[in-house]
């Protein structure tokens, strides 16, 4: 068994000398424009899909067949996974066709993984291949939102997929003016509206904030919070970092002079309005109108009218936020204080209150 043991040491050292002499000899080429012999793409294949079959944590994922999850999935999707993936009814350039691996188109590729390893891959990323780190690693929830929509993307034509990404938001500028204006804050509103819906028109996705009568200084000092990195999220740091201070200005004007929405839900339970109105000492539960109403303070967002999914995401985000900013350093204590059934409770009822009560 020594004696085993020994050649096996000393055929592994041999072969490592020799892999180091190949690399330092510089022989093997790694250029872009003629890729990897067979058998190196081979084995590099062969071991990201075992990485990724070791590494894939064994959850449960959320309703990927959700469709404010899908909605929400298709927004990042166009403007951060389209450009090098392609999709339904658009190629990619010719820049990105000559990235070595080229990107899979993912209609094709998503259904060799499972739910766990699609997970893995989209919040790491992978090296070596120009595939990266979902932007922020402790929103999981956005991450499944993207999951939801590549299990949803196999089905969708060129028409499905644009109003998934785009509603009925122009896709492309349609004046000269729009074109010459693509890299401000033209296009910035375009980005937001996808998403957030501008005019009379809500939101897509219950999962997105609505925006509409929203104050000014507040949608300021969030892209500012969201390109700074105070505020997390991996779908709107980007975004918010590729704006100027007019564009963020000039698209907080915007929203904050749009007629708030009409409310979405109508529950409106007594015990819940007096905890929103006077708070809970005991439980140092502070009344959440105080810094929530019309009244308040404009760097504080307006609750009413609300999509009460989207406050019970954002409740839940903060349980496990590390705070950032000061208004994060107020609110993470208090969410952290409200139980499961107060936090569906209180965005029920905020969801039900008619925008001009509150």
């Amino acid at each position: 068994m020594r004696r085993i043991l020994y050649t096996a040491l000393g055929l592994a050292a041999v072969g490592s000398v020799g892999l180091l002499l190949f690399a330092w000899s510089g022989l093997y080429s790694v250029a872009a424009s003629r890729g990897h012999w067979p058998m190196v793409e081979w084995v590099l294949e062969f071991g990201m899909e075992n990485s990724v079959e070791t590494h894939a944590p064994n959850v449960t994922p959320p309703r990927l067949d959700d469709p404010d999850l899908i909605r929400l999935g298709a927004g990042h999707f166009l403007f951060g996974c389209a450009e090098c993936h392609g999709a339904p009814g658009t190629e990619v350039g010719l820049v990105v066709r000559g990235m070595l691996p080229p990107p899979p188109d993912l209609s094709r590729r998503v259904s060799a993984w499972t739910d766990q390893e699609l997970f893995w891959i989209v919040k790491n990323g992978i090296k070596y291949t120009g595939m990266p780190a979902w932007p922020t690693l402790d929103r999981d929830d956005e991450v499944w939102a993207l999951i939801a929509f590549l299990r949803a993307l196999p089905s969708l034509d060129q028409a499905a997929y644009r109003a998934l990404a785009y509603g009925d938001v122009p896709a492309e500028p349609q004046s000269g003016e729009g074109v010459a204006m693509s890299g401000g804050a033209s296009r910035a509103l375009g980005a937001c509206a996808r998403c957030h819906g501008a005019g009379d028109r809500p939101p897509l996705s219950a999962l997105v904030p609505r925006l509409h009568g929203q104050p000014a200084e507040m949608l300021v000092e969030a892209l500012r919070a969201f390109a700074a990195g105070e505020r997390r999220s991996g779908i709107m740091e980007p975004l918010a970092a590729a704006l100027s201070r007019r564009a963020a200005e000039e698209v907080a004007t915007y929203y904050a002079g749009l007629a708030p929405l009409p409310p979405t839900s109508t529950v409106q339970a007594e015990s819940i309005g007096r905890l929103a109105a006077e708070g809970d000492a005991a439980a140092e539960i502070p009344a959440c109108i105080s810094c929530h109403d019309r009244q308040a303070l404009a760097i504080y967002p307006r609750l009413a009218a609300q999509s009460a999914r989207y406050l019970e995401n954002r409740l839940r985000v903060l349980w496990y936020a590390q705070p950032r900013t000061p208004t994060q350093s107020i609110m993470v204590p208090i969410a952290r204080r409200l139980s499961e059934q107060q936090i569906r409770d209180l965005s029920a009822y905020f969801a039900g209150l008619p925008p001009e009560q509150r």
